[in-house]
């Protein structure tokens, strides 16, 4: 006897697992549930099925069930499975749509048919599989970045620069909390729109840090010189779209949004501002792992710009923790991420990275790092880890900086800093700060980094990693160059592992700084040094090898001689010149013309 619609519908649920209550998920079957007590206002047609994520960006399911007696592959059932896909797909990125009889199934991905698949009703997440092959195509985000900058500079006329990386990234946090954002809307309609979800996105994040009120503020202060230009309205709209939906993915692994948005924005400027120099990403994720962090550290960066250090942090932290979705990694947000920035636009672009990357509740506080409020902000935290690019000029307070932060975190806490490779030796050799610096704290590692790795920024660096509150004594320092890191040059897009290179080199240099005398170090010996902190500070290039030759001789005492004799050396070369390249009669010897 073939079994009617509804005892396949009871089947489907138990073989889905949709009978389980999950966290952040609506699922279950029924007849008599609706879109529009499901989320989806004023639509009243009733799924069979269905699997909802609270994260939109993550694919949704919808069930369409027939009794035995039907043939499923009738396109009327096909049309019916399709409508309610498509009700879903105002909301979500992605749906798979399953139409089953029992015996016959069809699944069809964002609307159009699958074949190859199994015949036999499988659990949700094989279906949910189907969208793992996706990864995030950073060309595309670097293109989409270019993109909605041309727009914005020109089209809108926001000459700004954080202006527009700051309206750009409101508007991919109020994307994150469903902000309606459709094409045609009018401009004052988008930007309200954008308004009026940061203001209820912050409402809870703002009883931890009240300090979130900036980025509105800052958001509320930007001015347009065109507004009127729909074409351009629309396509801003789509492209934030585009990048939003890699930005919530969970392939998304903490890239520094900001850092994206620098390396294409600031194309219409010649020099930072404020002294700002974004940490490349994989900078980044190698500086978490050199020293060290975990899931249970408390890390601070009190100079932290557009916050990629705890972005990066953040995300690794989770992921250790066992993903988004637990305790730990509530806490993490909540109370192990420290951040200090003194620009008011800058402090605004970082509140907005970190909402981005799903927080809003990091400890983030508008100071100057080098005053003696930040230094008893930094001190009430019980900082464990240290990760920091800050300002390298002296007219910011460098040094004053570093010596903040070394001074108020506890003893042996570890921090690295990115600092100009002879930083600390030019302040050593005027006595202001490194014997200050070394009187207290050990300076344990020095990892020059490649030469280019600041685009165009033309300065040299090496991370100094400390041990905070040891004194140093006189103890030698290890010290390694990373000659290469394996990124190229994109044209207006800066420096970009385009070849995937980068992971090998880190995890190879983690296992060498860790372990010198290990195998890996054996090809790379002439790039590790042991120091001598008595004297030098900074990682010793090789001497470039001086040659003489005998042409250089003879040249030099040719210039002296005609120097003892008044003889003007340049006039008397142009006149040789002249004699030889234009003289109407040059006599050769009968030897040298047989020749």
């Amino acid at each position: 006897m073939k079994r009617t619609e509804d005892e396949i519908r009871d089947n489907a649920k138990f073989i889905l697992n949709f009978d389980k209550k999950e966290d952040g998920i609506k699922q279950g079957t029924g007849q008599i549930t609706t879109f529009n007590q499901l989320g989806f206002r004023g639509n009243n047609n009733k799924p069979d099925g269905w699997y909802l994520p609270d994260n939109k960006t993550l694919p949704a399911i919808i069930l369409e069930t027939k009794s035995e007696y039907e043939d499923i592959y009738l396109q009327k059932w096909a049309d019916e499975l399709i409508k309610n896909c498509k009700i879903v797909l105002t909301k979500y990125s992605h749906v798979i749509g399953i139409l089953y009889n029992g015996s016959d199934i069809r699944i069809f991905k964002d609307n159009v048919e699958m074949s190859g698949l199994s015949n036999e009703l499988q659990d949700k997440h094989y279906y949910l599989d189907l969208f793992a092959h996706n990864t995030i195509d950073k060309q595309h985000i670097y293109s989409l970045t270019k993109k909605i900058n041309d727009c914005l500079h020109i089209d809108f006329g926001i000459k700004n620069l954080y202006h527009r990386m700051i309206f750009t990234a409101c508007a991919l946090v109020a994307k994150r909390y469903d902000a309606l954002l459709v094409k045609n809307m009018n401009f004052a309609t988008m930007k309200n729109s954008i308004l009026s979800t940061l203001n209820k996105s912050l409402e809870e994040s703002k009883k931890q840090n009240l300090k979130l009120d900036l980025l509105v503020e800052v958001y509320a202060e930007i001015k347009m010189n065109n507004s009127a230009n729909q074409e351009a309205i629309n396509n801003f709209i789509e492209w934030v779209s585009e990048i939003s939906e890699c930005t919530n993915s969970d392939y998304w692994n903490g890239e520094d949004v900001m850092g994206i948005f620098f390396n294409e924005f600031n194309r219409y400027k010649g020099k930072s501002e404020a002294g700002q120099i974004f940490t490349p990403d994989h900078i980044t994720s190698f500086m978490y792992r050199l020293i060290n962090i975990n899931q249970n550290d408390k890390v601070l960066d009190a100079t932290c710009g557009s916050g990629a250090f705890l972005v990066k942090a953040m995300c690794n932290m989770m992921k250790e923790a066992g993903g988004l979705k637990t305790k730990k990694s509530q806490q993490i947000r909540e109370s192990q991420l420290f951040g200090i920035e003194f620009d008011r636009e800058i402090f605004a672009l970082a509140c907005a990275n970190m909402l981005i990357h799903k927080d809003g509740k990091t400890n983030l506080e508008q100071l100057d790092a080098r005053s003696q409020e930040a230094c008893n902000w930094i001190k009430s935290k019980n900082i464990t880890k240290v990760l920091m690019n800050p300002p390298y000029e002296r007219k910011y307070g460098c040094m004053t900086i570093v010596q903040n932060v070394l001074d108020n975190v506890p003893e042996h806490t570890a921090c690295a800093f990115i600092l100009p490779d002879k930083k600390l030796e030019k302040d050593f050799t005027d006595k202001k700060y490194g014997n200050k610096l070394l009187k207290k704290h050990t300076l344990k590692k020095i990892i020059k980094l490649p030469e280019n790795l600041f685009f165009g920024v033309g300065v040299t660096t090496s991370i100094f990693v400390f041990e905070a509150g040891v004194p140093h004594n006189d103890k030698e320092i290890f010290a390694c160059y990373i000659e290469d890191d394996g990124l190229e040059t994109v044209k207006n897009q800066g420096r970009q592992d385009i070849k995937g290179r980068w992971q090998a080199i880190e995890d190879k240099w983690i296992k060498i700084i860790e372990n010198p005398i290990c195998e890996e170090a054996k090809d790379v010996q002439e790039f590790i040094q042991i120091v001598n902190s008595k004297e030098h500070l900074s990682y010793q290039m090789p001497e470039k090898h001086f040659e003489i030759y005998e042409e250089d001789f003879i040249k030099t005492m040719m210039d002296y001689e005609m120097f003892k004799k008044g003889i003007d050396v340049k006039e008397f070369g142009n006149q040789l010149l002249k004699k030889i390249l234009y003289s109407d009669s040059i006599e050769i010897r009968e030897k040298d013309a047989n020749e």
